[in-house]
């Protein structure tokens, strides 16, 4: 996942010097949070002057038009448009070089995005006030990320406030493309350190599972009693996680089919693929966590286990299937 540094989060030192001290780091990107004011772009070419590092613009303005001059004069990489102060007839520019997004609020569902959708190459995901530095994250984020995932798989997810490293583990394992942190990173002590652990580091977090898994109506869950191989197949083939989970008649977690269950039961009837049965291909003592474990107790659960797991299945203190946690993102790296 990439990092944005918000750099008016720092207001000790000047942009020149923010700027050369966050590339010693390898920074991805600099945010500017740009509250209709056209004043930033000196702020934008002081960045083009001393880095060839990417530009973050947040815009949020009633009147976009009076940027179209400066964005064609300034280079920058990313513009978001604030969706909630937008007029309605408002078109995105077409800026060579330069991608566009759509950045909303806590309380604005993701479905504005569709009239945006085909000049926008990402959304940003607000999860506090814009231009307000070192508020809390907001935890419904976690959803609208998977809805939007979802629903717009070809475009990327940006997210905006709160972000330190704890959440960054979560938002790195959901396939977030990009955050933006200004308190965390830029009053941290060692901003090289508070890099790392936005980046690829394994926090200690006070967040549980059950905050950011994918939760159970959004899973491939067959009853283990009524199920056959065809069934099985077709499930794990339409959503494409790689699985099936099963209960049974109490709702109690029942078992789980991976690709590799999958492949095992065909080598084993390889002689008579039509006498394959549901039974061949369920394993019945899977690996689980529970939704009240912290992220902390269910990675050292995970450490402990003889071999990699793409996905594990969450259940409650009844062993009733409540969601399931997938780590391709991770990974993978960046999405």
């Amino acid at each position: 996942m990439k990092i944005s540094a918000s750099l008016y989060s720092d207001k000790n030192r000047s942009i020149e010097d923010l700027v050369k001290e966050l590339d010693a780091y390898q920074i991805d990107a600099f945010h500017i949070d740009c509250n209709d004011d056209v004043a930033v772009f000196e702020d934008i070419k002081t960045i083009n002057k001393n880095s060839d590092t990417l530009i973050d613009l947040h815009i949020i303005t009633s009147t976009p038009e009076k940027y179209i001059p400066y964005l064609k004069e300034n280079p920058v990489e990313w513009v978001t448009f604030q969706y909630e102060n937008l007029p309605t007839n408002f078109t995105f520019p077409q800026i060579k070089n330069s991608e566009m997004g759509l950045a909303i609020m806590n309380d604005t569902p993701i479905d504005v995005f569709d009239q945006y959708a085909d000049a926008c190459s990402f959304i940003l995901l607000m999860t506090t006030t814009p231009g307000q530095s070192g508020g809390a994250f907001n935890t419904d984020t976690f959803r609208k990320i998977r809805n939007f995932k979802n629903k717009y798989p070809d475009k990327r997810i940006h997210v905006d406030g709160g972000v330190n490293a704890e959440v960054s583990f979560i938002l790195r394992d959901l396939g977030v493309y990009s955050s933006v942190s200004g308190s965390y990173l830029l009053k941290h002590e060692h901003i090289g350190a508070a890099l790392f652990s936005l980046k690829v580091a394994e926090n200690t977090s006070s967040f549980l599972i059950k905050d950011f898994m994918i939760p159970i109506e959004e899973l491939p869950v067959l009853d283990i009693r009524q199920c056959s191989f065809e069934s099985i197949v077709t499930t794990m083939e339409n959503f494409k996680l790689g699985f099936v989970l099963f209960t049974d008649k109490e709702n109690e977690f029942a078992g789980i089919t991976s690709n590799a269950d999958l492949r095992r039961g065909i080598i084993k009837n390889m002689q008579n693929l039509q006498a394959i049965k549901a039974r061949d291909i369920i394993n019945i003592h899977p690996i689980k966590t529970y939704q009240t474990y912290s992220i902390h107790e269910m990675l050292q659960q995970i450490k402990k286990l003889p071999f990699t797991i793409l996905f594990i299945p969450v259940v409650d203190e009844k062993n009733i299937l409540k969601g399931a946690v997938t780590f391709n993102h991770l990974i993978k790296g960046e999405s």
